[in-house]
């Protein structure tokens, strides 16, 4: 995937990865804080007295044009009635505000159908985006967050950063999803599966079959294999609890055996995507990055190809889930309700995946054919459960520093 194909940090970052799935987040995965202005009345100044001689006729004009005036202050009321602004709170892989982006002009839609204008506001990385919704739970910069996914959801929940609500449009939403959420908590969004991919034509050069299972890419493959960072990355850090969700309380052997067979460590996935992964000119054929890797290699080509150069072992992918939902103590509860349930809907949806680089929810969406006929989804994506992710996350990170350092 070549640098100017995907989001730069994207994680997914991208964010698959990550996000996503968002990209790197803590570099794991915003606008000014505006809120809708009354238009203030203003008592007019006082007018000097003049010497006119008031007629019947001139009452009769006078009061004429009063009447068309009130009556279009009363329409102008009328159309400005439904003028309200909801401020969207969205990672920094999310599509800068650019009327020429389908992103941005879908949200345009929302606002010619509600009336309610969207306005975007960059918070960061998601563990950035997110430390700053728990400081201000309650009292949020903006009224509806986009991003925070399974790693972070039960820390999000924990912290009151969202009101819950369920929305009508989940009805479109597979079940899979909306369990992680049984109570409203928040609403599932997008999906990504962070995985190993290889350089075709590398391996085929080294006479290596990919291998299928991460027991194999262990103890086989460690010297060829570039990994991300899970203390400042967000594929690094689904990778990790890949790992944990295959391997259980034995998960550090599989770390020892890739530290003790010259594994790659980097700090983010543009690092390892772009700089280590020999299909973009780096020495390792097998990088961390996203089960919707190669079909973007094929959609963003610079000459057209029939085959994705890269590949997906789909053993190794770990399921991300990003979520969307109404802050806590908005001040627009119903409009940031509404956005809630047009970002679930077809027509936001379907921007999705050629955008943000990650798959839509909305079971609706009928996709490119590049990606059913190159991307992977697993069958049975590795998981953990977000509740256990949040109790774990820390402590998992650094027996992970201590076998890597």
């Amino acid at each position: 995937m070549r640098a100017t194909t995907r989001l730069t940090a994207a994680v997914l970052a991208l964010g698959l990865v990550v996000a996503a799935c968002g990209d790197d987040s803590n570099d794991t995965e915003g606008s000014a804080d505006t809120q809708p202005n009354d238009a203030a009345a203003e008592e007019p100044a006082d007018e000097p007295v003049d010497d006119t001689v008031v007629t019947d006729e001139t009452t009769a004009a006078t009061d004429a044009a009063d009447d068309e005036s009130d009556d279009g202050a009363d329409e102008e009321s009328d159309d400005g009635a439904g003028a309200e602004t909801v401020t969207l709170v969205a990672y920094d892989s999310f599509p800068a505000a650019d009327d020429e982006n389908p992103v941005h002009q879908a949200l345009a839609d929302f606002t010619a159908e509600t009336g309610v204008e969207v306005e975007l506001l960059v918070a960061g990385d998601t563990g950035t985006m997110l430390s700053k919704a728990e400081l201000t739970a309650g009292n949020p910069e903006g009224d509806v967050m986009w991003g925070i996914d399974n790693t972070f959801l039960s820390r999000a929940v924990g912290a009151g950063v969202f009101e819950p609500y369920v929305s009508p449009a989940l009805a479109d939403v597979p079940a899979e999803f909306t369990a992680l959420v049984p109570n409203g908590e928040a609403t599932p969004v997008d999906f990504g599966d962070v995985c190993v991919n290889y350089d075709i034509a590398a391996l085929d050069e080294l006479g290596i079959d990919p291998p299928t299972s991460l027991e194999e890419l262990a103890e086989e493959h460690a010297d060829l294999l570039v990994v991300e960072n899970p203390a400042t990355s967000s594929p690094g850090l689904a990778f990790m609890m890949a790992t944990i969700a295959e391997f259980g309380d034995d998960w550090t052997e599989f770390w020892q055996a890739l530290a003790d067979g010259g594994v790659e460590v980097v700090d983010s996935w543009t690092t390892a995507y772009y700089e280590s992964f020999s299909w973009a000119g780096g020495e390792r054929p097998f990088v961390v990055s996203y089960g919707s890797s190669p079909p973007f290699e094929v959609l963003y080509a610079e000459e057209p190809m029939d085959t994705a150069p890269t590949g997906v072992i789909a053993e190794t992918c770990f399921r991300q889930v990003e979520f969307a939902g109404v802050l806590a103590g908005t001040d627009a509860p119903e409009a940031a309700r509404q956005l809630v349930d047009f970002l679930v809907s077809e027509r936001f949806q379907r921007e999705v995946p050629l955008n943000l680089f990650v798959w839509p929810v909305n079971q609706t969406v009928e996709l490119d054919p590049v990606f059913t006929d190159f991307a992977t989804i697993p069958d049975s994506p590795l998981s953990l459960d977000p509740a256990e992710i949040d109790a774990n996350r820390s402590a998992w990170i650094d027996e992970w520093t201590e076998i890597m350092s």
